[in-house]
C-alpha cells in the first residue's frame, strides 16, 4: 500500500473508532439513568430475559449454518482466508445486533421513568438508547471492512465478509419479523378485539412477548438489515474502484467510499445535538431535523473530499453521483412518511373507509400501498441514471451507481439511531401501562411513540431504497466480474431467469406471511386458553403465563425461518449452475425489480393501516370500541406481517441473492 493511502485510511479508522466511542458513551449515559420503581424494573427484566433467550437460540441456529459455510469456503477455490472473512462478517453482524438490542432494552425502563419528568427528558433517554445501535452498526461495519482490506489488499477478497453479514441479517430479519408479528397479532386479535382490553394491558398474556418482539424484530432485525447494506454497498464500490486503479484520474477510487462513510459518521455525530424538543413543536420533527442535518453536512464534506482527491472536473462528477444517492434516500424516506403518517391524508382516508367495514379498509390500504411505490421507484431510477451518466459509460458508470449507494448509506448511523428509538419508546409506553403509572405519564410516552412511528416509516423507506441501490450496485459488479456486457431480453434463458427471479420474491413473501399466520394461530389459541382457564384473569385477579407466550413465539419463529432462508440461498445457486451466468443476471434483474415493488408496497401499506387505526383511537370516527375501530384493527393485523416481516425481509433477500451470485461468479466464468 502506497503512502497516499495512509491519511485517508487513518481518517476512516478514526471515524469508525469515534462511532464506537459514541456508542459506548451513549450506553454509559443511559445506564446511569434511574431504571425506575421495582414494578418497572420487573417488567423490563421480563422483556430483557425473553429477548436475550430468543437471540441466543436464534444465533445458535445461525452459527450452525455459519460453520457449514466456513467448511464450504475451505474446500472451494476461495480458501481459508474467505472462511475467516465469512465468519468475521457473521460475528460482526451478531455483535452489532446484540449490543444495540441490549442497549435498547436497558433504555425502555429508563425512558418510562424519565417520562415522569416530562417529554424532553424521556426523548433524550430513548434517543440515546437508539444511538447505541446506530453507532454500533456503522462503527463495526466500517472497521471490519478496513481490517480485511488492509490484510488482503484486494477488495474482492472481502466479499465473504459481506456475505457473512448478509446471511446473519436474513435469519435475524426473518426470524425477528415472524416473532414480533406472532405476538402482536395474538395480542391484538384476542386482547383488543375479543376481550376489549388495551393493547399493553398486563392482563394480556401476549403483552411481554409483544414487547420482546419489538426488540428482536425492530431493533436487532433492522440493525442487521442496514448493517448488511452498509457493508455490501461499501465492498461493491471498493471492488469496482480497485478495478479502476490503473485508469487515469481514478487511482484513489478504491478509498473514496471509505472517506464518504467517514464523512457520514462524522456528520451523524455532529447532528446528535439537533435532537431536542421545543415547546409547541411536534417532537416527531426533531429526529427528522437530525437526519436532514446529517445529509447536508455529509454532502458538504464529500464535496470538498472529491475536490481534494480528484480535482474539480472529475470530483464534481463523482460528487454528483454520491449526491444523487443522498437525495434519493431522503425523498424515499419522506415519501414513506407521507403515505403512512396519521397526520397526512392517505392514513386518514383509510381510517375513514373503515366506517364501511374491514373489507373496504383492506382494499383502501392495499391501494395506498401500491400508489406509494410510484414516486420512490421513479426517484431511484433517476438516481441510477444520474449516477451512471455523470461518471461515464461502462465500468465508470457502474462505479457511479455504486457510489450513489454509498452516498445514500453514509448517514446510516443517524437513521438507525432514529429507527431504534421507536421500539424503545413503544416499550416504554407498554411499561407505563403495565406498571399502573398515571394517565398523564402515558400521554408522554404516547407522544414519544408517535415520533417512533414516523421515524420507523422513514427508516423502512430508507432501508428499501438503500437495498435497491445496493442490489443494483452488486448486480452491476457481478455483470462486470462475469464479463456480461449485455442481457439479451430475447434470449430464452435470460427471460426465464427474470421470471424465476420475480417468482422467488413472491414465493418468499408467501412463505414469511404464512409463517406469521401459522405461528399467530398458536398464539391466539394460547391467549384464549389462558383467558378461559386462569381464574379471574380478565378481572385482574389472576396472573397470566407470559413465559408460555414468549416460548410459542420463539420456537415458532426459529422453526418457520428455515424454509424462506433456504430459498434465498439455494435458488440463485441453482439458476447459475443450471442455466448459466447470463440467466443468473436475468434472475437478479427480475428479483430486484419485483422485490422493490413488493417491499415498498408492503411496508407502506402496513404502516398506513397501523396509523389509520391509531388515528381512530385518537377519537376520530367514533374512537375505540366501535365497529369502525374493529375494522381498522383487522386491517392493522393484515398489515403487521406486511410491514414488519415480509416487506423488510425483501431488502435482505435481493441483496443476499446478489451477494450469492458474486460469490459463485468465479465458478460460472
Amino acid at each position: 500500500m502506497t503512502k497516499m493511502f495512509d491519511l485517508p485510511v487513518q481518517l476512516s479508522f478514526i471515524a469508525a473508532l469515534a462511532a464506537l466511542a459514541v456508542a459506548a458513551i451513549s450506553a454509559r449515559i443511559v445506564l446511569k439513568e434511574d431504571p425506575g420503581s421495582e414494578r418497572i424494573r420487573e417488567i423490563s427484566g421480563a422483556i430483557y430475559e425473553g429477548a436475550t433467550a430468543y437471540l441466543k437460540r436464534q444465533y445458535t441456529t445461525i452459527w450452525i449454518f455459519v460453520a457449514i459455510v466456513v467448511l464450504l469456503f475451505l474446500i472451494s477455490g476461495w480458501g481459508w482466508r474467505a472462511s475467516i472473512a465469512f465468519a468475521c462478517g457473521a460475528l460482526s453482524s451478531t455483535v452489532a445486533g446484540f449490543v444495540g438490542m441490549h442497549a435498547a432494552i436497558r433504555s425502555n425502563s429508563r425512558t418510562a421513568n424519565a417520562a415522569i419528568s416530562g417529554l424532553e427528558r424521556a426523548l433524550k433517554v430513548a434517543f440515546r438508547g437508539g444511538l447505541v445501535m446506530g453507532m454500533s452498526v456503522v462503527g463495526v461495519g466500517l472497521l471490519g471492512v478496513l481490517v480485511f482490506y488492509l490484510w488482503f489488499g484486494d477488495p474482492q477478497l472481502i466479499l465473504p465478509f459481506s456475505f457473512g453479514a448478509s446471511s446473519v441479517a436474513l435469519f435475524a430479519r426473518v426470524g425477528g419479523g415472524i416473532y414480533t408479528k406472532t405476538a402482536d397479532v395474538g395480542a391484538d386479535l384476542v386482547g383488543k378485539i375479543e376481550a376489549g382490553i388495551p393493547e399493553d394491558d398486563p392482563r394480556n398474556p401476549a403483552v411481554i412477548a409483544d414487547n420482546v418482539g419489538d426488540n428482536v424484530g425492530d431493533v436487532a432485525g433492522m440493525g442487521a438489515d442496514l448493517f448488511e447494506s452498509y457493508v455490501a454497498s461499501l465492498v461493491a464500490a471498493m471492488i469496482v474502484g480497485y478495478l479502476l486503479r490503473d485508469s487515469p484520474g481514478f487511482e484513489l477510487a478504491v478509498i473514496l467510499p471509505l472517506l464518504v462513510y467517514a464523512a457520514g459518521i462524522a456528520a451523524s455525530i455532529i447532528s446528535v445535538p439537533f435532537v431536542r424538543t421545543k415547546k409547541g413543536k411536534d417532537p416527531s420533527y426533531t429526529l427528522n431535523m437530525a437526519t436532514v442535518a446529517a445529509i447536508v453536512i455529509t454532502g458538504i464534506c464529500v464535496f470538498f473530499v472529491n475536490m481534494q482527491l480528484f480535482g474539480f472536473e472529475l470530483g464534481l462528477k463523482l460528487f454528483t453521483a454520491i449526491a444523487s444517492g443522498l437525495i434519493a434516500g431522503f425523498v424515499v424516506g419522506i415519501t414513506s412518511d407521507y403515505f403512512t403518517n396519521r397526520i397526512h391524508k392517505p392514513a386518514q382516508f383509510i381510517a375513514s373507509s373503515s366506517q364501511s367495514g374491514a373489507a373496504i379498509n383492506i382494499l383502501s390500504g392495499f391501494s395506498i400501498g401500491l400508489l406509494s411505490t410510484v414516486l420512490p421507484i421513479v426517484v431511484i431510477a433517476i438516481a441510477v441514471i444520474v449516477a451512471y451518466v455523470s461518471v461515464g459509460a461502462g465500468i465508470y458508470g457502474i462505479y457511479g451507481i455504486c457510489m450513489a449507494g454509498v452516498g445514500m448509506l453514509s448517514v446510516t448511523g443517524i437513521v438507525v439511531a432514529s429507527d431504534a428509538y421507536g421500539p424503545v419508546a413503544d416499550n416504554a409506553g407498554g411499561i407505563v401501562e403495565q406498571s399502573g403509572l398515571p394517565e398523564e405519564i402515558r400521554d408522554v410516552t404516547d407522544s414519544l411513540d408517535s415520533v417512533g412511528n414516523t421515524t420507523k416509516a422513514i427508516c423502512k423507506g430508507f432501508a428499501i431504497g438503500s437495498a435497491a441501490l445496493t442490489a443494483i450496485g452488486l448486480f452491476a459488479t457481478y455483470s462486470h466480474l462475469t464479463k456480461i456486457s449485455v442481457l439479451d431480453l430475447l434470449g430464452p434463458r435470460i427471460v426465464s431467469g427474470m421470471f424465476i427471479g420475480g417468482a422467488v420474491v413472491a414465493l418468499f413473501c408467501a412463505l414469511t406471511i404464512l409463517a406469521v399466520g401459522r405461528n399467530s394461530f398458536r398464539m391466539v389459541e394460547e391467549v384464549r386458553r389462558q383467558f378461559k382457564e386462569i381464574p379471574g384473569l380478565l378481572e385482574g385477579k389472576g396472573k397470566p403465563d407470559y413465559a408460555r407466550c414468549v416460548d410459542i413465539a420463539a420456537k415458532g419463529a426459529l422453526r418457520e425461518l428455515m424454509l424462506p432462508s433456504a430459498v434465498a440461498l439455494i435458488v440463485p445457486v441453482a439458476v447459475g449452475l443450471t442455466l448459466g451466468k447470463e440467466a443468473l443476471g436475468g434472475f437478479l434483474a427480475g428479483a430486484i425489480g419485483s422485490g422493490l415493488i413488493f417491499a415498498l408496497m408492503m411496508a407502506n401499506a402496513g404502516g398506513a393501516w397501523d396509523n389509520a387505526k391509531k388515528y381512530i383511537e385518537m377519537g376520530h370516527f367514533g374512537g375505540k370500541k366501535t365497529p369502525t375501530h374493529a375494522a381498522a384493527v383487522t386491517g392493522d393485523t393484515v398489515g403487521d406481517p406486511f410491514k414488519d416481516t415480509a416487506g423488510p425481509s425483501i431488502n435482505i433477500l435481493i441483496k443476499l441473492m446478489s451477494m450469492v451470485a458474486m460469490i459463485i461468479a468465479p465458478f460460472l466464468i
